[in-house]
Formats: C-alpha cells, structure tokens, sequence
C-alpha cells in the first residue's frame, strides 16, 4: 500500500506520496458523497459553511488554507492536514514557506 512507502528510495517515495495522495482523495470524495447523498439540511449547512470559510474575505483564500493548514496540525488531525496540504499547494504556497508554517504548529501545538 502507499501508506507504507516511507523507507523507500529517494525516486520512489515520491510517487508512493502521489500515490497516498490520490489514495486520500479518492477516499474523500468517496465519503463526501456517502454524507452529502443523507440529503441532511445540518450537514449541508456545515458543507456550505466550511466551503465559504476558505473563500476570499478580509484574508485572501491563500491565507485562509495556510491557516487551516496550522490549525490540521495542532490539532494533529492527518487527512485534515493532507487536505490542507493539497490546497495550500493549488493556492501556491512555496515548500519553504510551508514549512515556515508547519514550525509555528509545532511551536504551539507541541
């Protein structure tokens, strides 16, 4: 399985991470339809609210997702933080200033 390809060579390890990362996205689509196909108005409400979190407010989008990213790892919540992880890269966060990021959540969550 992808999960267990850390011990892998360098070449390696980096598709069994694409691999891990489309296994994790298939597996939330997956269950985002179980959820969403409930046709429950509470869960809906909560859909609708954490998509408009990230939109673009008083912090840009951008920000928004960095942050979610630090809150996913204090919280030490792994697919959150996959997730947050994937977005951060679509808003165009650089490496370097992920990991800046990743510093403040271990500062604070320990």
């Amino acid at each position: 399985m992808a999960r267990y390809c850390t011990l892998a060579a360098r070449g390696r390890f980096r598709r069994c991470a694409v691999d891990r990362v489309e296994e994790f996205q298939s597996r939330r689509e997956e269950g985002n339809r179980a959820v969403l196909d409930l046709d429950h108005l509470g869960i809906k409400r909560f859909y609708n609210l954490d998509t408009n979190t990230y939109r673009d407010g008083a912090l840009p989008a951008k920000v928004k997702e960095l942050l979610g990213l630090v809150a996913s790892l204090v919280l030490r919540c792994n697919d959150c933080v996959d997730y947050h992880l994937i977005q951060c890269a679509k808003a165009g966060w650089r490496k370097e200033e992920l990991v800046d990021a990743m510093n403040v959540a271990l500062v604070v969550g320990g």
